[in-house]
């Protein structure tokens, strides 16, 4: 069989949901995919489940290995792949039965290197309660200066999984997910991508859907120090060729604008879900990051330029931020949570 298209999946301990994504896979409308599974030390279930599925379907691979993370994961998925087009997929998540007929009818018809959708997300992935789309021009090619820009200041498009990759690309520039990082490696994977790439677009399709773990975010925040990840990424080293596309003082300033975002969303988090936490607890771990060198040099950087762009709310937490003012922001907090009823 020609493979149109891989598909990677590093699995961890998913016995809860791996069948469902297994039978979303196999109910692709395009049938010439491969499905590479990455059993990454699993200690559940996870493994058998493949297995049963593996004696019945021949586009199933399963690789296990001891358990190194999902980039290393990833990274032994793609030095397998034969397809045209590589996809990725997380062992929690499903994919409708169009995703990568959809995806790779429109990658080889205009021979695009890198090809972004939707996704859709919610804890009933039968019926999913928010779809994410992106502000780029629909099915036009998109500029580097657009794409690498975006994927520096934002978050939203950091996912591999509801994206498409010419594997001849990645094969040529040895692109590969940065193991060394526990945070963000999809992120400068796709930074990557993009700087090489010479076809980028954009459909506005949604063929992905993410499972919203009921709880994940309160457990995530409690056992990841969230805020240290950000900091990684903010401290890691850019490409070289970044600087060929946008200027170095336009790199740190969107980056800039990432990590302070990155301290609101985890600010709000904090007081969304730790209600049962007292007032100097929630504070302290609060004060900790508005008062971090790196945050501090962030804010300096990108506080002109990201304070003509926000709300009027977000307005005085940037400047409760810059002053560090505790109460100001707890109070700005308690009145946004309060507005949107999570208090």
């Amino acid at each position: 069989m020609t493979v149109k298209v891989s598909v990677v999946i590093p699995v961890y301990n998913s016995e809860n949901y791996i069948e469902r994504c297994i039978q979303s896979l196999l109910n692709q409308q395009l049938y010439h995919c491969e499905f590479i599974f990455i059993n990454d030390g699993s200690t559940d279930r996870s493994k058998q489940i493949i297995d049963r599925y593996k004696k019945l379907d021949s586009r199933i691979l399963l690789i296990n290995q001891s358990n190194k993370g999902v980039s290393a994961a990833r990274n032994v998925g793609l030095s397998l792949c034969r397809g045209e087009y590589v996809g990725f997929v997380d062992a929690d998540d499903e994919v409708k039965d169009s995703m990568f007929e959809t995806l790779y009818n429109k990658a080889v018809t205009g021979d695009i290197d890198l090809l972004i959708s939707n996704f859709e997300s919610g804890e009933d992935l039968s019926n999913p309660m928010k779809c994410v789309k992106y502000a780029f021009p629909e099915s036009v090619p998109l500029s580097k200066h657009m794409v690498v820009s975006y994927l520096l200041e934002k978050e939203d498009c950091n996912s591999v999984c509801n994206k498409l990759y010419k594997r001849s690309l990645l094969k040529e520039y040895n692109i590969k997910f940065p193991s060394h990082l526990s945070h963000g490696e999809d992120g400068f994977f796709n930074l990557n991508v993009s700087l090489y790439s010479v076809a980028i677009e954009y459909i506005n399709f949604s063929g992905y859907l993410y499972r919203d773990v009921p709880g994940s975010a309160t457990r995530n925040m409690v056992h990841n120090d969230y805020f240290k990840k950000a900091l990684s990424i903010y401290h890691h080293a850019v490409p070289e060729k970044c600087f060929h596309i946008i200027s170095k003082s336009q790199v740190e300033l969107l980056q800039s604008k990432k990590l302070i975002k990155s301290v609101i969303s985890y600010t709000y988090l904090y007081y969304s879900f730790f209600k049962t936490d007292g007032f100097k607890e929630k504070n302290k771990y609060v004060y900790q990051m508005i008062t971090h060198p790196g945050v501090r040099k962030a804010i300096a950087k990108s506080f002109p330029s990201y304070f003509k762009e926000v709300s009027k709310y977000e307005k005085a937490l940037l400047i409760m931020i810059k002053i560090k003012s505790i109460i100001g922001i707890y109070v700005l907090m308690t009145y946004s949570l309060k507005k949107n009823n999570q208090m």
